[in-house]
Formats: structure tokens, C-alpha cells, sequence
């Protein structure tokens, strides 16, 4: 498996779908599946039934829907554009990513 480009709490713009141009922060990524969840991106619409015993209400609920890793570019913070992401290995050994546009690396 290789290295993520995307973690959490990134910067993203949405490339592709009903959602494209859309920007958030990450909130949670799923590898397995190559997705992630987008804050207030990607809305939708749960009906749920209540369950007393899990203290939860009825009623529709909006919540965030999972988005292919695939549709989303990271926002670099040097120069503010969606770009793709590379990786570097530093002197000490370390390796970060790095903006293929500016060659800014992020943390």
C-alpha cells in the first residue's frame, strides 16, 4: 500500500461531482476504501428511527458522505492552488510532501 497524499485536517478542493470547487478540511480519511470525509462537503440525508436505549432521536439527519481520495487536490498553503502532492526525503532522512507547483512542503 502506498503513502497517502492526503491526511487529516488538510486543506482540500473537490475536483470532481456535484460538489466540484467545493473547499474543506479533512475530517477523517478511510484507506481501505480510498475515501474521505470533507467538512460540510458532500451533504446528505440520513432518516433514522429513534433507539431510546442509545439515547438517539428520530428524524432526518445531514451529515457528511464519504468522497473518492481520487476527486480531491490538496490546497497548498504557499502558494493557495489546488495541486498534486510529491514526496521529498529530507538530509536527516525524513521524508514530506511536497507541492508540485511551488515546491512548498507541507508538514
Amino acid at each position: 500500500m502506498e503513502k497517502l497524499r492526503i491526511k487529516k485536517d488538510d486543506e482540500v478542493v473537490v475536483t470532481r461531482g456535484r460538489n466540484r470547487g467545493a473547499k474543506g478540511k479533512v475530517m477523517r480519511v478511510q484507506p481501505d476504501k480510498g475515501t474521505a470525509i470533507v467538512e460540510r462537503v458532500n451533504m446528505i440525508k440520513r432518516h433514522t428511527r429513534p433507539n431510546p436505549q442509545k439515547q438517539v432521536k428520530g428524524g432526518i439527519l445531514e451529515r457528511e458522505a464519504p468522497i473518492q481520495l481520487a476527486n480531491l487536490k490538496l490546497l497548498c498553503p504557499e502558494c493557495g492552488k489546488p495541486t498534486r502532492v510529491g514526496r521529498k526525503r529530507l538530509e536527516n532522512g525524513s521524508g514530506v510532501r511536497v507541492c508540485k507547483l511551488c515546491e512548498a512542503t507541507f508538514n
